[in-house]
């Protein structure tokens, strides 16, 4: 009868302690701020890829973002580098960036002379309003970026 007792006991314990652990794991996990390892800030991801030389803002790039965006997860984006794309000079890459989410770096594209236009579209994801920023390098190593705001609304309510 002890015995019976005994295991009825353990597996009660055993139970309570399964059922109680990922709630107790969860409610840490919130605690802690979640970083993945690509997550960078908007100010660590342009020294990155400028290696810490000046970014001019230039009216060469041309940014095309929309004012108010209904959907964050997919924003539209347009880069479009008044440039020409000869083999002494060219645009060499077009970096979008974000200035809130946790990885700042949006999109990276390289470009040569063949792609015959300093031009890239894509859709982006935003997690709130903040600045979209194209960051333009050319071949001969300068950098030049353009800077727009996006309103991020939840369901069309701004």
């Amino acid at each position: 009868m002890k015995r019976r007792n005994f295991l009825q006991g353990l597996l009660l314990t055993s139970a309570v302690a399964v059922a109680t652990t990922p709630t107790v794991l969860s409610a840490e996990e919130k605690k802690a701020k979640k970083t993945g390892p690509n997550d960078m800030d908007y100010k660590t991801a342009q020294d990155a890829i400028s290696g810490g030389k000046e970014v001019k803002v230039s009216d060469k790039v041309k940014l095309t973002v929309p004012e108010i965006a209904e959907n964050g997860a997919v924003v539209p984006v347009k880069v479009e580098v008044d440039n020409p794309m000869e083999e002494s000079n060219y645009v060499k890459a077009i970096h979008v960036l974000n200035t809130k989410n946790g990885n700042a770096r949006s999109a990276d594209v390289m470009l040569t002379p063949m792609n015959g236009k300093g031009y890239f579209a894509t859709r982006i994801k935003l997690g709130g309003t903040q600045e979209v920023v194209a960051l333009v390098e050319l071949s001969d190593g300068t950098f030049l970026k353009a800077a727009k705001s996006v309103k991020v609304t939840i369901g069309g309510c701004g």
